[in-house]
């Protein structure tokens, strides 16, 4: 079971904190370092020192790490035209010397959107299909050939398709690509897309209990395609609270304003011992990877801990 970190820079980090953060990933031995690609503070939160730029943060990233993979979870379809989302996407792998991954959904936040100018088009699931359809196409149109896309967002003309990842695409190893996170818990349009450009389907804090039937749908989508299931590697995203004994699993959920009963209930929350056996659990569900979402950016103690009493039981 890979465990990669998963932060929400929006709810208030600078760039130099999420280096502290990314540091440790890659010290203790967890698989990956991914963050969110929000511009504003979501609850009570003020936020500050403001919003960093996910894939601006992910290039930082890249340079001062050497072995962790990076990316988001997710980038909006709204933020950026996918032209622009290829050659940003294509430079931080080749940055990273191919450590990247693009985890890309239709946004949902509609506040951001008018808080920063950016359209927010009621159709978002069509434009992320489209969008996954250019960034693919430039990613994979061999060397000096030529990219022409004709859609009802976006039209792209003799494009030279440049610059190209360092990594080869999951789906097609003969082109150039990142590999693609699609994510979500739509039970039939967000599966079929997974399944056609996905090399990983993400659940987004799932029902714990409705975990396998998502896994049997993906799978399903992947074989209604022809497309052997065996290679959608499926993930979930879940909250982080974990303490050696439980006064320190309730100090935790404090400092992040959640109830220690519901994430025991929802998330990762426990004592180690518990953690292993959740995690376990969803691995006979056919989960293959897990997010841990960490809210508390200062607590470095809560990474080592998972390191060294969750992770090395799951060899």
């Amino acid at each position: 079971m890979d465990l990669r970190i998963f932060t929400e820079p929006q709810q208030g980090a600078t760039y130099d904190e999420l280096l502290t953060v990314a540091k440790a990933t890659e010290d203790l031995g967890f698989d990956g370092f991914f963050r969110s690609d929000h511009y504003l503070a979501m609850g009570s939160g003020d936020g500050l020192p403001g919003p960093t730029d996910a894939w601006t943060t992910l290039a930082g990233l890249a340079r001062e790490t050497s072995r962790i993979r990076l990316g988001t979870l997710v980038s909006s379809a709204t933020f950026r035209h996918p032209g622009v989302l290829a050659i940003q996407v294509a430079q931080v792998d080749q940055m990273s010397g191919g450590r990247v991954e693009l985890g890309l959904g239709a946004g949902w936040f509609e506040q951001e959107h008018t808080a920063y100018g950016i359209p927010f088009p009621p159709k978002r699931f069509d434009l992320l299909t489209e969008q996954l359809e250019v960034v693919t196409g430039l990613w994979g149109t061999p060397v000096g050939g030529r990219f022409d896309h004709a859609g009802e967002r976006y039209t792209l003309t003799d494009s030279p398709a440049l610059p190209k990842p360092v990594q080869t695409s999951a789906l097609d190893a003969s082109k150039a690509g990142v590999p693609v996170i699609v994510g979500g818990l739509g039970p039939k349009r967000t599966p079929a897309l997974a399944a056609r450009f996905a090399a990983e389907f993400n659940l987004a804090f799932p029902p714990l209990a409705d975990v396998a039937d998502h896994v049997a749908r993906a799978h399903a989508a992947c074989e209604a395609i022809g497309r052997d299931p065996r290679s959608l590697i499926m993930s979930a995203a879940l909250v982080l609270c974990v303490g050696r004994t439980d006064a320190e699993v309730d100090r935790r959920a404090a400092a992040i304003g959640r109830d220690p009963l519901e994430l025991r209930e929802v998330g990762l929350a426990g004592t180690p011992s518990a953690l292993v056996d959740r995690i376990g659990m969803l691995a006979e569900q056919g989960l293959q990877r897990v997010y841990l979402q960490v809210l508390d950016l200062h607590d470095l103690d809560h990474l080592e801990l998972v390191a060294s009493e969750v992770a090395s039981q799951l060899g």
